[in-house]
């Protein structure tokens, strides 16, 4: 891995990007302070796209390894009227 300047980054970004394609990430950094990493798109959608299965990322679930019991009980007041979509001869 190859530490630049912004300054360096700026003058040299064709050979930054050729670099990063090629699989070698440049940091970059800004008043001696690492604060940037140029990659490669390729290697971008790798670090980004999960891979894990659904079942397994909703066995993860935090909330699963505490399990709180919850009891949820229907409300008995009257349903909501229903809503009539249907043309009419109004129109």
């Amino acid at each position: 891995m190859r530490t630049i300047s912004t300054f360096e980054a700026k003058n040299k970004l064709s050979e930054v990007i050729a670099l990063a394609e090629r699989g070698e990430p440049q940091i970059i950094t800004k008043n001696g302070k690492e604060t940037a990493v140029v990659i490669s798109y390729r290697e971008f959608q790798r670090l980004t796209t999960q891979k894990i299965p659904l079942v397994d990322f909703l066995l993860d679930n935090p909330f699963r390894k505490h399990a709180i019991e919850m009891e949820f009980e229907r409300q008995k007041d009257l349903p909501r009227p229903t809503l009539n979509f249907e043309e009419t001869d109004d129109e």
